[in-house]
């Protein structure tokens, strides 16, 4: 399977034109912006949490633990009932990183895949090559994953601020990882899907953001149900799924529910590409 020349191909495109450089800096700005905003609040509380601190170690035991307590104010991070992975990453990734990111730059990521060739007529070209239908599907999914891998891969560099004033839980930094690529991986599918059925990149994205925004909000309904309606809407909604991973917690389910979104939507472009050789 021919996967890797596909694939080649299109980290190239994305690169030698402004496609991957402008999303990244978008990224980067944005998510800059967010953190310098989350970890700011969180800087706050924990030194009022610090003065408070503070103020009982001087009244109570003043000889003993006047020197930590001086510490504790000058140091934001000291504060022991402010934690570092609820106050600041779980509400970057679950907020930020999880609807901003998702629902805004992968239809950016993903519009042009196959819509672009179709609009250009390099899609016939590309499929009386000797390569498969699964290897041109597969080169451009992957592609577009790895361009969502670079970009997510900036955002380490939070992680290197925070380590840099307080100790890391890595597991839970690593379920958060994991969980963002998952369903990265997910919402490409869908955009590659889409974009499979137009010719316009912007239609293709506009359809992917409707189809993420759906997957992502149609859990909220489930409140305002009961029974078996409120359970299929919960195992429906992505937000659902991706909740776990942001605390930090890997559950099975939700790894499956995001695999079997990808390969679905896979198959479901892949029968778009056949259909199109179908009809010549």
């Amino acid at each position: 399977m021919k996967v890797w020349p596909i694939f080649k191909k299109e980290m190239r495109l994305y690169f030698t034109s402004p496609v991957a450089w402008v999303i990244m800096s978008v990224f980067l700005f944005i998510a800059g912006y967010f953190f310098y905003s989350i970890f700011g609040y969180y800087t706050r509380v924990s030194m009022q949490s610090a003065t408070v601190a503070m103020g009982f170690f001087f009244w109570v035991y003043f000889s003993q633990y006047t020197r930590m307590s001086m510490q504790a104010m000058m140091n934001p991070m000291a504060a022991r009932d402010v934690n570092v992975i609820e106050w600041v990453l779980r509400p970057l990734f679950s907020g930020f990183l999880s609807i901003v990111l998702l629902l805004s730059l992968v239809p950016a990521i993903s519009m042009r895949l196959i819509a672009e060739e179709r609009k250009s007529q390099t899609l016939e070209l590309l499929m009386t090559y000797p390569v498969s239908d699964t290897a041109i599907l597969l080169g451009k999914f992957f592609a577009g994953l790895a361009l969502y891998g670079c970009m997510l891969a900036t955002s380490m560099v939070y992680l290197a601020i925070l380590r840099y004033f307080t100790p890391l839980e890595w597991a839970a930094v690593g379920a958060m990882y994991g969980g963002l690529l998952l369903m990265g991986a997910a919402f490409l599918a869908i955009g590659l899907f889409v974009s499979s059925l137009t010719e316009n990149q912007i239609i293709a994205a506009l359809g992917t953001f409707a189809l993420l925004l759906i997957l992502w909000a149609i859990g909220w309904g489930a409140d305002a149900t009961a029974g078996s309606i409120s359970d299929i809407l919960r195992h429906v909604s992505a937000s659902d799924h991706i909740d776990g991973f942001t605390k930090g917690v890997i559950e099975t389910r939700d790894v499956i529910y995001f695999v079997d979104v990808t390969i679905v939507f896979l198959v479901f472009g892949l029968l778009s590409l056949q259909t199109r050789r179908w009809k010549g």
